[in-house]
């Protein structure tokens, strides 16, 4: 009679896959480091440009220079404060209300008071419904404002989004913080 002799198949102890799910891990950390090393530069500098570029847009001057503020004041959705020389203050703010957490906006403030403009420097808002409030027909409806800004649907004179409420009422709130900030800065 013939032997039958089964093989089998040795199964990897719990120890080395503990070692190799631990080696692909650091493997993956490291290249995701080095990633971020050789991007981080450019981003900044992405992001500087951005900002330079959303400055001049809501407030522009002749030569481009905004003196970085120092705000003191209590509203923490004020991120920055720049000086724009002679004809007012640039503030950034980051407000509360917004559909993706993640709205930035810039806004000029004139000496008289008022909001010269509006520019959106960061956004994760819906495509196609929040993402609309960069469009430059939207956000001059800003130019003018002073007070307490907010949607018609609040009592206000902006006219919201289509489908888009939350976000508007954000920009909306970012306005009024940086014309209070201006404001407290005299």
């Amino acid at each position: 009679m013939s032997e039958i002799v089964m093989n089998k198949k040795k199964e990897p102890s719990l120890a080395m896959l503990v070692v190799v799910l631990t080696a692909i891990s650091l493997i993956t950390a490291l290249l995701l480091g080095a990633v971020n090393m050789i991007t981080a530069p450019q981003i900044k500098l992405n992001t500087e440009k951005k900002t330079a570029e959303a400055m001049q847009a809501v407030l522009p001057t002749e030569d481009g220079v905004y003196t970085p503020v120092e705000y003191t004041g209590e509203d923490s959705t004020v991120q920055a404060v720049y000086q724009a020389g002679d004809a007012g203050y640039v503030v950034q703010v980051k407000p509360a209300t917004s559909f993706s957490g993640t709205l930035s906006v810039m806004v000029g403030v004139g000496t008289d008071g008022t909001c010269t403009g509006i520019s959106i420097v960061e956004t994760g808002e819906t495509s196609g419904l929040g993402s609309n409030a960069g469009k430059p027909d939207w956000q001059a409806q800003f130019v003018g404002q002073s007070g307490k800004v907010s949607v018609t649907k609040d009592g206000g004179e902006i006219n919201a989004l289509t489908g888009a409420t939350i976000t508007s009422r954000g920009v909306c709130e970012s306005v009024t913080s940086a014309l209070a900030a201006a404001a407290s800065l005299g």
